[in-house]
């Protein structure tokens, strides 16, 4: 059920994410910060337009290293203040202390945000995670124990995760995360049997969390190329290929067709919703949605 939160004499409905998954499929989008006020208006104006999808939820990431968490609380807090829906914060474990976590938390539910992505989070050189916290399962411990009833997400490696030692045991500690979670929402990916098998593999373990698949249209190839490459994501060629051979005003469009094909692939497969990864832009986010039977 939508959580009450009250601004002043105004009584808001804000909703937790495991409430509009039982709902039936959601459809949401993922931002990242802005570094300069270019880049703000972008994302206002992005928010403007997507708004029009009436989404179920939006996101926000933080910087690599942590030292994105003060921007993406203003983002976040921003949205569930003005905006008709609400937005989840992406919440890491590098260089937060407890103490730093559980104030962080309190603003939050202040706020009136009632979403988290609890993440272990990559630091800026490849170096261990410093902070009180190691893994993702230790900030979820602390996520869930706050009175304020958060709904908490994890991450999830269709293709493993990179720093996994094997698939099998990838699967067990993802079982095990989402055995304290409400969902999962998963890394990008571009074979819909990926997602299959994942959600397969954790049912066998007797974990049935819903798990929301991340799309992400190829518009800029080059770019998404690389995070691929530093997250373990393989990329088809031929997909590649062609995009990267036509004008980006062309690209957009192709790239969305791809998108929603597998999303409506995905949605068939029994997903609970679908994820878009927007890189701040809505141009391909709103033709992807228009495809789809949601």
């Amino acid at each position: 059920m939508p959580t009450p939160h009250r601004k002043g004499h105004t009584l808001l409905l804000v909703e937790r994410i495991v409430d509009l998954l039982a709902d039936g499929p959601t459809l949401s989008f993922e931002f990242f910060p802005p570094t300069d006020e270019v880049a703000a208006k972008q994302l206002d104006d992005t928010l403007d337009e997507l708004a029009g999808l009436s989404p179920s939820f939006v996101s926000v990431t933080c910087g690599v290293g942590g030292d994105g968490h003060d921007r993406t609380h203003d983002i976040v807090t921003g949205i569930c203040r003005d905006r008709p829906f609400p937005a989840m914060a992406h919440l890491t474990c590098v260089g937060h202390t407890r103490q730093g976590v559980a104030a962080l938390l309190d603003d939050y539910a202040s706020a009136g945000v009632v979403n988290i992505l609890a993440l272990a989070g990559d630091p800026p050189d490849g170096s261990a995670i410093s902070g009180d916290f190691r893994y993702a399962s230790e900030l979820v411990e602390v996520v869930r124990a706050h009175p304020a009833d958060f709904s908490v997400g994890v991450a999830a490696h269709p293709e493993v995760h990179p720093r996994s030692v094997d698939r099998d045991s990838d699967r067990q500690f993802l079982a095990a995360k989402l055995s304290q979670a409400d969902f999962a929402i998963t890394q990008f990916f571009f074979d819909p049997a990926d997602y299959v098998q994942l959600c397969n593999e954790l049912a066998d373990l007797g974990c049935r969390r819903p798990v929301i698949p991340g799309v992400m249209p190829v518009i800029w190839p080059k770019s998404i190329r690389r995070f691929a490459d530093m997250n373990g994501s393989t990329v088809p060629e031929a997909l590649f290929a062609r995009l990267e051979s036509l004008l980006a005003s062309d690209r957009i469009t192709a790239a969305a067709e791809s998108a929603a094909e597998l999303s409506q692939s995905l949605l068939d497969a029994g997903a609970p919703g679908i994820h878009l990864y927007t890189l701040n832009r809505s141009e391909a986010s709103i033709q992807i949605a228009e495809q789809l039977s949601l």
